[in-house]
């Protein structure tokens, strides 16, 4: 086996093992009212220096856009969740998550890494449509269950009751 297979596969195998601890821990750990604790920074700056990489195949994509106040970029590790053909952007914490007001702030201008970079427009879903992509989400972004306070297999309704707590951003390309 040649080594870079080898290290690609330990990547891979760590990058798996990390995940599954990620699901286990209570989300405590990395975020404490809304926002992340200084293991939960960490943990984002290291998971997005790999989700950019585009290894891992979980959904996983680096979101970059300028702050809101600095203008400086900003990068934030999320899981893209797919529906009906559309790819879409859960904010897991709320309304209160940094990345949402970045996004607000650039008219929804962003690039999307996941080994490469895509120029995006974010455009903001009507609280009346997210229910149906917000169960999507959670089956697929099993860290962003312990905030959502709806099961991933729960009726459509139950995820309509928290459907404005949560903005959601469809990714449209720019060509």
């Amino acid at each position: 086996m040649s080594r870079l297979l080898r290290r690609l596969l330990l990547t891979v195998a760590f990058a798996g093992l990390f995940v599954l601890a990620w699901t286990r821990l209570p989300a405590t750990v990395w975020y404490r009212d809304r926002r992340p604790t200084r293991f939960g920074r960490a943990t984002n700056r290291f998971m997005g220096r790999f989700a950019a990489s585009g290894l891992p195949s979980f959904g996983m994509v680096t979101l970059e856009v300028p702050g809101w106040k600095t203008g400086r970029p900003t990068s934030t590790v999320l899981v893209l969740a797919r529906h009906e053909g559309h790819e879409y952007l859960v904010s897991m914490l709320g309304e209160g998550a940094l990345w949402v007001r970045n996004v607000r702030a650039a008219a929804g201008n962003a690039v999307l890494r996941h080994g490469s970079a895509r120029t995006v427009r974010l455009v903001e879903v009507p609280a009346g449509e997210r229910a149906p992509i917000l169960r999507a989400y959670l089956a697929v972004a099993p860290g962003g269950r312990p905030h959502i306070p709806v099961a991933p297999g729960a009726a459509l309704e139950e995820f309509e009751r928290v459907a404005a707590e949560f903005p959601v951003f469809r990714v449209e390309p720019l060509a």
